[in-house]
């Protein structure tokens, strides 16, 4: 199994890693062609707007949303969500804009009110997960086919809708691999239900 992992700008190397460490081949997205081998993708946290531009730059845009809305499985974290959204509060940007969210860029302040915390995401673990944020983006508003599969404080933090799956906070940036697992099992699950028999 190949995941891809958008390589524009910034976070990626740290998911590239956690692929590494599962045992699967990790793909750097960099241009159209990467986006034929790989059997889903990562969009990292980092700057959306700069990853926005990039996008539009390199030309990835509109063949990175059409592969999404054939799907393509997804998973965004951070910025990443924000490339998601179709929405983003006081903001009348849109990039990707996939995903029936609306979203609040730096909800939890600036770099230094980056912190940590551990929820149960029943989701994915009966276990308490560690939770990074950095400069994180809020959940504002879903659509009724939108599922939230994690709250902090209240706050939307993680959804899912069809094929797409965006979280405020870094798995990545911990070395807790079960988030990870669980985009793979999506992977392998979306992948089935085309015909194409994956085995993890």
């Amino acid at each position: 199994m190949k995941i891809g992992v958008l390589s524009l700008q910034g976070g990626f190397i740290e998911h590239i890693n956690q692929i590494k460490l599962l045992g699967y081949e990790p793909i750097e997205v960099k241009k159209e062609s990467d986006l034929e081998v790989i059997d889903g993708i990562i969009l990292p946290g980092g700057e959306s707007t700069t990853m926005g531009k990039l996008l539009n730059v390199t030309g990835l845009m509109k063949p990175l949303k059409n592969k999404i809305l054939e799907g393509l499985p997804v998973w965004g974290t951070c910025a990443g969500m924000i490339l998601l959204a179709k929405d983003i509060e006081n903001d009348c940007r849109r990039h990707l804009g996939i995903m029936d969210i609306k979203i609040r860029r730096n909800a939890f302040g600036t770099q230094i009110d980056s912190f940590r915390t551990k929820k149960v995401i029943e989701e994915v673990s009966d276990a308490e997960i560690e939770l990074v944020f950095i400069r994180a983006p809020l959940v504002v508003e879903v659509k009724d086919n939108v599922e939230i599969i994690c709250r902090v404080n209240n706050n939307i933090v993680a959804v899912k809708q069809k094929n797409m799956l965006a979280t405020s906070f870094h798995p990545e940036l911990t070395e807790d691999l079960r988030f990870l697992k669980y985009f793979i099992e999506k992977i392998v699950k979306v992948s089935n239900s085309r015909g194409n028999l994956v085995a993890l």
